[in-house]
This record gives C-alpha cells, structure tokens and sequence, in this order.
C-alpha cells in the first residue's frame, strides 16, 4: 500500500493507495509544533481504525508547501514506517514541461495539482486551488505548465473579518441562502462567499481571453478544502475534484518507479 501525505498551511490530507485504487483519505490540522512522534501515533491509529498496519505501508510519498513540515514528517516516515519517503520538489519526475520563469518556484502542490489534471481531464485545463490560498494554474493543449495566480483565501479573507472589526462575529462558513442577508450572519457568509466566487470567474474569465479559448474548449476544474463553496455557483468550473491532489501524487509516484526500473 502506499501512503500519501500532502501538506497545506491549514490541513494534511492524507491517502492511502492500494494498487490503483484509492482506498481511504482523511485530514489533519497542519500544526508545526507536532513533533515526528505525535503524528506517528497519530497516522498509526487511524490506519488501524481503516484495519491497516504500518507494516502494510509499502512506500511513503510527500508534497509540502510547509517547508518545516518536511523534515518532522520524513522523520516520522523513518521511525514508525521504517521508509525513506519521496518528497515532491525539485528534481522529481512529472512528464510535464514547466514554462514559467523559474520553475524552482513553482509549489509542490501546484504542480502536482497540473500533472493529476493532464493524467486524468488533459489539456487545456485550468486548476483553481481554494484553500488557504487560491492558486490558479493553466496547462495548454501540449500538456505544459504555462503558469497561473495566486490569491488571498477565503479562510485568510474571513479570519481578517473577524478579527479585525469589533461587532462582526466569528462564523461558520457555509453556503448563503441569499444574496441580500437578513442578519449579520447570512449578510457576512454572502459578502464572503459571493465575493470570492466573484473573484474566482474574474480570474478565470481573463485567463481564457489571454490564452484564446473559449470556456467549452477548457476543463476547469476546483479542489481545496473550501472548493465545493465556490463550484457550485462559479460560472465556469466544470468539475469538482477533492482527492486530485492524491491522484497527482500516485500518478509522479507512478512515473518515478517506472523510470527506476528502465534505469536498471
């Protein structure tokens, strides 16, 4: 089996692979002061809620945009899986032609998030990311990395509203029955809510005007952990994929053990 950890700068999700087959995912709080142990025991229990042992954990794959993250979960890896994980980064075999300027700079996530895209939808497509950030990502009809957007996220826009205004409270984040809110609460998830989707299909509009292409001609497809909040109102994503970063992972895990063993 094979266990995917892909580190945000809210939440870890994690998966697990049997064969081709996603069997099981679930997250976590991305905390930096966990120590390699407490996520060891952490990971061990909710694999043997699944009835997985850690013995059955044959190979180990990490994505992080939390750079400290890494070295506590190679550690981790080590001790209680006795497995040197692959991290995604520089380096990595994904088949893809990056072309922004530098593509050392280009995240762990976001290019895993472009190559799951090509493998599984092909090109054009646009990623939109919603999560802590959103990040936005065009892959051309070749198959190649062209570059993208990043954005304040709707947690990051939310947390600022809260904390910075006196009288407006803390709230759940969910989808508005209306625009027009009759209290404060439905009046702040719409203003929030809507605006990002607002947001999200302006950037997305100017995206396909710049590459001259219709939106029918382009797959457009959201994952993030506040995904399903914009997709269902946005006026052009097409398709809603929560495990595409997994799926992205396995297909560069994939790539690099074939590419091992042609080597030998």
């Amino acid at each position: 089996m094979l266990l995917l950890i892909d580190v945000g700068n809210t939440n870890i999700v994690m998966g697990i692979y049997d064969g081709d087959d996603m069997k099981y995912s679930w997250r976590l709080g991305t905390r930096v002061s966990r120590t390699s142990d407490e996520y060891g025991l952490q990971v061990d229990s909710i694999l043997r809620h699944y009835g997985i042992t850690i013995e059955d954990i044959d190979d180990v794959v990490i994505a992080s945009v939390v750079p400290s993250m890494q070295h506590t979960l190679k550690n981790m890896c080590i001790k209680y899986f006795d497995i040197e994980p692959m991290v995604v980064g520089e380096g990595t075999k994904t088949g893809m032609k990056i072309k922004s300027d530098n593509p050392k700079e280009v995240g762990a996530d976001r290019i895993v998030n472009s190559v799951a895209a090509i493998k599984k939808y092909g090109g054009p497509a646009i990623l939109v990311d919603i999560g802590t950030a959103i990040s936005f990502d065009v892959i051309n009809s070749k198959g190649e990395y062209l570059g993208g957007a990043i954005a304040p996220g709707i947690g990051i826009a939310a947390e600022a509203l809260f904390s910075k205004t006196s009288k407006l409270p803390k709230i759940e984040l969910e989808e508005p029955k209306h625009v027009i809110g009759k209290n404060t609460v439905e009046a702040m998830q719409s203003g929030i809510v809507f605006g990002f989707i607002g947001l999200v299909d302006n950037v997305i509009e100017n995206m396909l005007e710049e590459i001259k292409l219709p939106k029918e001609e382009v797959k457009i497809v959201a994952t993030g952990g506040y995904a399903k909040l914009i997709a269902s109102k946005s006026k052009y994503i097409t398709e809603y994929d929560y495990d595409i970063t997994l799926y992205g992972m396995k297909t560069i895990y994939d790539m690099t053990i074939k590419d091992r063993n042609e080597r030998r």
